[in-house]
Parts: C-alpha cells; structure tokens; sequence
C-alpha cells in the first residue's frame, strides 16, 4: 500500500502542472473564438473547459483516494476515483451535445471565421495538449481516474489538429462551412471516448467484475491447487479501477490448522501472482461439497501433531 499511496502522490503533482497548463490553453481559445468567430475554436475551448473540470475533479479524487480507510469508510475513499470518471465521461457527453447543436446553426448558416489567428492559437493548443497528454500516457493504462483525464486531454490535442487543418482549409479557400463540419468530427470524437468511459465507470459502481479478469479463469485457477476440492460464491470485482477484490468459499482437503493457513497462504500467493488481487476473503470448507459438516472445519482426530492447538480452538469455541 505504500507504493500505492506514492504513485497517488506523484500523480498529484503532475495533475497540477496539468491544470495549469490547461487553463492558459482555454483561457487563449474563449478569447481567440470571441475574436476569430470560430465556432471550431469555441467548440475545442469548451473541451478544454472540460479537460480543466476533468483535470480538478481526478485530481481530488487522487487525493480523497490517499486518505486513511475509516470505521465508516472501511475501503477508503477510492471509489472517488471511479466517481470523478464517471462524471467526466457524462460531461463529455453533454459538451458533445452542445457542440452539434452549434455545428447544426453554422451549417445552416455559415458565417465567416478569422482563419489565420484562429491557426496559431488551435496550434498552440495543439503543443500544449500533447505536452500533457505524454505526462499521463503511463498512468492511463491502468487507472481508469487517470484514463478519463487522459482521453479529456487526447481528445482536445486531436480537435486542436482538426482546428489547424481547418483554418488553412478556410485561409486558402474562404470555404467557411469547414468550421461546423470541424465541430461535428471534433464532437464524435468527444463523444467516442466519453462512451466508452462511462461504461467502464458504470461498470465498476456496478460491481462488475474487473475487464482483465475472466472468473471462470480463476476458479479453475483455484481448483488446480491440489487440496481444493471445489469453489463457490466467488465474487470477484473493483475497489477502483486498479484495485481489484475477491471473495470465495473454497472446499479443502486438510488436516490440520497448521494445514488450514499453508493453504490460505497458497491461494492468495496463486491470486496476487497470477491475476493482480491482493484483497481477498477467502472461506476455508472442509467435508464433501454440499453438506451441512462442511459448512465449518473440524479439526477432532485429524492431526495429532497439533493436540494443543486443538485443545485451544475447542477452548475458545
């Protein structure tokens, strides 16, 4: 959990750099569309907004999720993660409707844009997104927080290149129509990503179980250690988007208490190696699957190594 904690701390630091960066960017493009009459660079500001709202919400849930778990909150707060991307991906999907709307009016009418000035400020746009894009690309693999930031960011780069192909278009030809139909592809593109993070997003709140994850793959996983006999009500899902938990009652064939902890440590060694879970409650059954004896352990007359521990589970119970 240490290194887990220190990724979140690093990654604080380069959402600030991230948020200011962002900010100049957006600040340049309301201006800019304000003076140029682009539609296009007022569609790629909105997405920017976007990007700065995405930015600050990931970035605090980065730091809700480094706080301590509580008796109230016994996981913590990472779920605040899967939250933020949940709301950025739906934002996105908002932004993408205000933008064919606006593309819709321009196509109907279009009006005359300021193609030169709106070229250097997309293009500027253009430096400074991909800048921040590289500095979340590691990230983005595998934390789903992170990925929706990323695609906010990666999205307004690839609109930032369509404003750039379009403003030479309009510089060479006056041909103004190109700024709706720039707004429209720059919308489907907001819109593809955005879609694909909510559902993850959904998915997760959900407790579904984790997309590199096959469960039946686990059982079988499980049932290859030789003293597992079966497994039942495995449940396997997200903390949050690389935090992965399991739990499952596991029938076992062992002989002792000693017996009973070799083969917990067994299970979860196979688990965190082989699939990533670290968080696992795992029920230890001992008997024939399916009855009532094999709903606890007991231990009478099958080890006589461990008489003592015997003598004290029988105290204690």
């Amino acid at each position: 959990m240490e290194d887990h904690d220190h990724t979140r701390g690093h990654l604080q630091g380069k959402f600030k750099i991230a948020i200011g960066l962002t900010s100049a960017v957006l600040l340049a493009e309301v201006v800019g569309g304000i003076l140029t009459n682009s539609l296009a660079l007022l569609s790629d500001a909105a997405h920017v907004f976007a990007d700065v709202f995405a930015l600050a919400l990931s970035w605090v849930a980065i730091y809700l999720s480094t706080l301590p778990a509580t008796s109230k909150r016994t996981y913590g707060y990472h779920r605040a993660e899967v939250f933020a991307a949940f709301i950025n991906g739906v934002s996105l999907i908002g932004i993408s409707g205000w933008i064919f709307y606006e593309a819709s009016l321009r196509l109907i009418s279009p009006e005359a844009v300021k193609s030169l000035q709106m070229l250097l400020i997309a293009a500027a746009g253009l430096l400074v997104n991909l800048g921040v894009a590289l500095v979340f690309v590691k990230e983005s693999r595998d934390n789903l927080n992170v990925k929706s930031a990323f695609l906010h960011v990666l999205g307004d780069a690839a609109s930032s290149s369509g404003v750039i192909l379009g403003g030479v278009i309009m510089k060479l030809t006056d041909w103004y129509v190109v700024d709706p139909i720039l707004s429209f592809a720059i919308g489907l593109v907001i819109l593809a990503g955005s879609g694909r993070v909510t559902y993850e997003a959904l998915h997760i709140l959900l407790e579904g179980t984790p997309r590199n994850i096959d469960i039946d793959d686990v059982s079988a996983e499980m049932k290859k250690l030789n003293f597992v006999k079966d497994v039942h009500d495995l449940h396997v899902w997200s903390i949050c988007s690389d935090y992965a938990a399991l739990s499952a009652h596991v029938y076992v064939d062992v002989h002792s208490i000693r017996a009973v902890q070799n083969a917990l440590d067994s299970v979860n060694n196979m688990l965190r190696e082989k699939f990533g879970i670290i968080h696992t409650t795992i029920q230890l059954e001992c008997g024939e699957p399916g009855s009532p004896e094999a709903l606890l352990c007991n231990f009478q007359d099958r080890a006589e190594d461990h008489d003592e521990e015997i003598e004290a589970l029988r105290t204690k119970g």
